[in-house]
């Protein structure tokens, strides 16, 4: 049986702002993927569902049976748990998603963590929004005709 160990972290610049997602999966306490991915504007509780919904997708790529998935969102925890219920009618079809994809699993459980338990998977999601709104500047650059350096000559 396959056991994994998932950290999951989503970000936001503003809120909502520009997003970005992290998650660390760990297979006998080896680092097996990372992600760090750009989400374009949502909210901090989208970007946290969202990090979970590829860490889980990336989590059955790898033939897991068995993941124990850390977060630092302990409404998202408390959510799947099935301890809150799920309200935001945007949150609804991402919850009902990562219900679909634990189907795949074993066994899974979900253990709320404190910040600097997540640390690496905060530093992903946070150097997400970074790449995002670099990319962004050139991009505006870029269509309203101002000249790169290279450009000059």
């Amino acid at each position: 049986m396959k056991r994994l160990e998932i950290y999951t972290d989503g970000a936001c610049s503003g809120n909502p702002g520009p997003a970005g997602i992290g998650f660390v999966i760990r297979e006998n306490g080896r680092v097996v993927r990372e992600c760090a991915k750009g989400i374009g504007n949502a909210t901090n509780n989208i970007a946290e569902y969202t990090a979970l919904i590829y860490a889980l997708q990336e989590a059955l790529i790898l033939k897991a049976d068995e993941v124990d998935v850390k977060s630092d969102s302990e409404l998202m925890c408390r959510q799947i748990q099935g301890i809150y219920k799920v309200k935001n009618p945007n949150i609804v079809p991402l919850f009902d998603q990562i219900r679909h994809l634990l189907q795949g699993f074993r066994s899974f459980s979900i253990t709320h963590v404190f910040r600097q338990d997540n640390k690496e998977a905060d530093a992903l999601s946070k150097k997400a929004i970074q790449i995002q709104k670099q990319t962004k500047v050139f991009a505006r650059a870029d269509n309203v005709g101002e000249e790169s350096p290279s450009s000059e000559g």
